[in-house]
């Protein structure tokens, strides 16, 4: 298992739309998005663990500096 920082995507973004985004790379454990304590706002940043390192780089290969925009 292998642990990333995902940064960078909209606010309004949920847990399964980047799974779902992610999951055509790597096989994703778990999500974490990193919230505001008092406003439960998304601070545009989330942890992710990963399956494995392979999926790891292909999920940074794929997507480093790519444009995401969530689904409304």
């Amino acid at each position: 298992m292998i642990k990333i920082f995902f940064g960078g995507f909209p606010l309004d973004s949920t847990e399964i739309e980047l799974v779902q985004l992610i999951s055509q790379y790597a096989e994703v454990n778990t999500i974490k998005i990193v919230r505001d304590k008092r406003t439960k706002m998304c601070k545009g940043y989330a942890f992710l663990e990963l399956k494995n390192e392979k999926g790891a780089d292909s999920l940074m290969d794929e997507l480093d500096g790519s444009i995401y925009k969530a689904e409304s």
